[in-house]
């Protein structure tokens, strides 16, 4: 991987100059944490529509968004445009949160979609972040 210049790499493993496309955006995504990935990359977050390249994609989901092969579909989505090597993170409510995503539900349709999770972090007050990975790329 190259070395970020001019900046450094966030909790959410994106860089300056890097493209981070949004899915599934709503009026109740954390708004801070939307501005700390445009912080980092140094521009705005770019929408579903959005068809060049990207580095990262951040997919939110609730439980009323749909089912597991609902997800699945849009997993598959957000690697239409991914970068070989490029993150997903899909971003669900916390526990006892409304909307609230069971992380094994998360695994089951990033394995359909041929990925795995491999991180897990608390990324904002109500939401979790469980990171995507083609398989055969853990370390």
């Amino acid at each position: 991987m190259g070395q970020a210049t001019g900046g450094e790499r966030s909790r959410f493993g994106v860089k300056p100059g890097q493209v981070v496309q949004e899915f599934n955006y709503d009026d109740d995504v954390d708004q801070d944490l939307r501005e700390e990935l445009e912080s980092v990359v140094g521009s705005d977050l770019a929408d579903e529509d959005y068809g060049d390249v990207t580095d990262a994609a951040i997919v939110w989901w609730r439980s009323d968004d749909g089912d597991i092969h609902d997800l699945t579909d849009l997993v598959l989505d957000a690697m239409t445009t991914l970068e070989d090597g490029g993150l997903i993170w899909v971003l669900v409510p916390k526990p006892g949160r409304d909307g609230h995503v069971a992380p094994a539900d998360v695994q089951e349709a990033a394995e359909i979609a041929g990925l795995h999770t491999t991180t897990t972090l608390s990324a904002a007050a109500d939401w979790t972040g469980l990171r995507l990975v083609t398989r055969g790329r853990g370390r």
